[in-house]
């Protein structure tokens, strides 16, 4: 993207977004452009319970290593398309969250090297059938409907994740607010982590947890996930 504001443009990349870009020389307004999920993972890694107000606000201890899930491809959309209610949950809750997109293959790196294996940051949504979280024991089905993982609205490649305000509202109303200084587990120990459990590929996303002030969201509402330096993502709610 060339600017900001108004002003701003999307220049068209060729191939994949790996590596040195290549540009095509095709632009346009980003007002006149609908903008997708940025990446489509082979697997989305989430993490629970990594901001230890959060893990209070439900009454639970912050684990000692990073308690990790994983959410399907099939459940990323991107900015302004709708979660989807399931009509089988009674509760779904969003979760603003900062997003890591892997870049290169990685197996077993260690935190010291962690962020050469990082092509960049966006903005993601852990939406959540809170009631099937509680009533499964195991979170597969919760956190994995399709429409359960808004990304976007774009990939930061040139920006510091250690102290970034995050911020969530429902129809305009602050839910959360806090800062990604307050992670219990630091994204280059989140990547050597899950990097020595498994393969991470280009295109990978790790989902780094959420703050406190999480709730409920109904059909018709609309949630807006900011982060400093990324950006704005946004996404109607829509009952089935």
């Amino acid at each position: 993207m060339d600017g900001d504001g108004e002003d701003a443009q999307v220049l068209e990349i060729a191939e994949h977004p790996f590596g040195q870009p290549n540009f095509t020389g095709r632009r346009w307004p980003l007002a006149d452009v609908r903008l997708l999920a940025p990446i489509l993972p082979t697997k989305v890694i989430a993490v629970g319970r990594n901001y230890a107000a959060h893990a209070a606000e439900f009454g639970n201890e912050v684990p000692a290593d990073p308690m990790i899930f994983l959410k399907p491809s099939t459940s990323v959309i991107g900015p302004n398309a709708a979660i989807k209610l399931p009509p089988s949950s009674s509760r779904v809750d969003f979760e603003g969250e900062l997003a890591v997109v892997i870049g290169q293959p990685v197996k077993n790196v260690p935190a010291a090297r962690a962020a050469s294996a990082v092509l960049g940051y966006t903005v993601a949504n852990d939406v959540s059938a809170r009631d099937q979280q509680k009533s499964d024991g195991q979170w597969g089905r919760a956190k994995g409907y399709d429409t359960f993982c808004p990304l976007g609205p774009w990939i930061e490649t040139a920006v510091d994740p250690a102290d970034l305000a995050l911020r969530s509202e429902v129809d305009g109303e602050t839910k959360q607010d806090a800062r990604t200084s307050a992670l219990v587990h630091k994204i280059p120990e989140l990547i050597e982590f899950v990097s020595g459990v498994m393969t991470l590929l280009p295109g990978d996303v790790i989902l780094t947890g959420t703050p406190e002030g999480v709730g409920p969201i109904t059909g018709g509402q609309q949630v807006s996930i900011t982060i400093e330096g990324i950006g704005t993502l946004t996404n109607p709610v829509q009952a089935q």
